[in-house]
């Protein structure tokens, strides 16, 4: 067992990171793969995935934010590096200082970052954002051919890239990823009539990867199957060479025999049907663990049987109820992950509380120790 100063910690096995990245880049086939490592590199990491990523065949990175990009900067990685969004204005000089690429999409924005590049006296990397039906940022399709030509007229910033960002394409019998594919590829008809075609043109995220559908990009931004997650439940038979990469772990650290009937965490709400084991594990929702996960028939693995979570997850500290099993302090759990030849995914946990493995994986604290074996 691994020795930390808590008995809670993640292992990320960075061996299972650079298998998903060598066959995600095959996948892609002539298209570059660029890494996504925001929120924390989905709870693995960001640095240490950027790094395995990188050595295996990814040509590029994907953050959310300016904070993100300048902490891979930060730790000399100097592979490209795409913000995905736009940021605020105080932030774009630190952006242009750490070399990054820029999304931008709104007329204000670009004219901003411009006159911030041209301020600093350098050019400023561009990508622009189409929005071809996913409605959360980018610039409306019949608008984007404008910002192309405001981009393209400022000396300061450099249009490498047009892009757009699929709304279900995890979801294989949505019409819209056909809808959205089309309109994407008539506005990229219409810069090549231009002359106007940038170097990069990409729309395959993770989903799209994995169905093959990347005839319209030349970069594949990866994100969720890089670390080994089907991108939905509906995607999982396109997932199965995919490896997790992460393992959530603990250690029992208190044991009681409770009586049929007793109440166990906050209010008690939940009550024994018979009398049982009930062992405390030290970690909980300020750790990442959802709260309402025992009301949703949450489960951890203990000497490779499935054990219910029994009552609510508290902060810090959260019950499982062990039968008649015969439970130590100091006994291995595991909270996602493989134990004895029994598997908890991101996916299992994510359809107990009707939301996606992102979720689960994003939402691992920082508090928790991070352990990275095969690196």
């Amino acid at each position: 067992m691994v020795e930390l100063n808590r008995w809670a910690w993640i292992e990320v096995d960075l061996a299972a990171i650079r298998h998903n990245t060598a066959l995600l880049a095959r996948r892609a086939g002539r298209a570059q793969l660029w890494a996504t490592v925001k929120a924390n590199g989905y709870g693995h990491g960001a640095i240490e995935v950027a790094r395995t990523a990188l050595e295996s065949g990814a040509q590029g990175l994907c953050v959310a934010l300016a904070d993100e990009a300048h902490q891979l900067r930060m730790a000399e990685i100097a592979a490209p590096v795409l913000v995905v969004s736009e940021q605020p204005p105080v932030a774009f000089e630190q952006m242009l200082g750490d070399n990054v690429v820029a999304t931008l999409y709104n007329e204000a924005t670009i004219a901003e970052y411009a006159k911030t590049a041209a301020r600093l006296k350098t050019v400023g990397a561009v990508h622009l954002k189409v929005d071809t039906g996913m409605h959360r940022v980018g610039a409306p399709v019949e608008s984007a051919m404008s910002r192309v030509e405001q981009i393209s007229s400022l000396s300061s910033l450099k249009l490498e890239g047009v892009y757009t960002h699929f709304a279900a394409a995890d979801l294989p019998q949505h019409a819209e990823t056909a809808n959205q594919t089309r309109r994407f590829a008539e506005f990229i008809a219409e810069l090549d009539r231009r002359s106007m075609r940038p170097k990069h043109v990409h729309i395959s995220n993770s989903a799209a990867t994995l169905r093959d559908l990347t005839g319209q990009t030349d970069i594949v931004r990866v994100g969720v199957a890089l670390y080994g997650i089907s991108p939905s439940v509906e995607m999982q038979a396109h997932a199965t060479e995919l490896r997790p990469a992460l393992a959530w772990r603990a250690r029992v650290s208190h044991v009681q025999r409770l009586a049929a009937g007793e109440g166990v965490s906050y209010g008690l709400r939940h009550r024994l049907e018979r009398e049982a084991t009930v062992a405390t594990l030290p970690l909980g929702y300020a750790d990442g663990v959802p709260r309402r996960l025992w009301k949703s028939g949450g489960e951890v693995l203990i000497a490779g049987r499935r054990c219910p979570i029994a009552g609510v997850v508290t902060m810090d500290q959260m019950m499982v109820d062990c039968g008649d099993l015969d439970v130590k302090i100091g006994d291995d759990v595991v909270l996602l992950g493989e134990q004895l030849g029994q598997t908890i995914s991101a996916n299992d946990i994510a359809t107990k509380l009707d939301t996606i493995g992102y979720e689960i994986v994003c939402a691992i604290s920082s508090r928790v120790p991070r352990v990275y074996l095969n690196q």
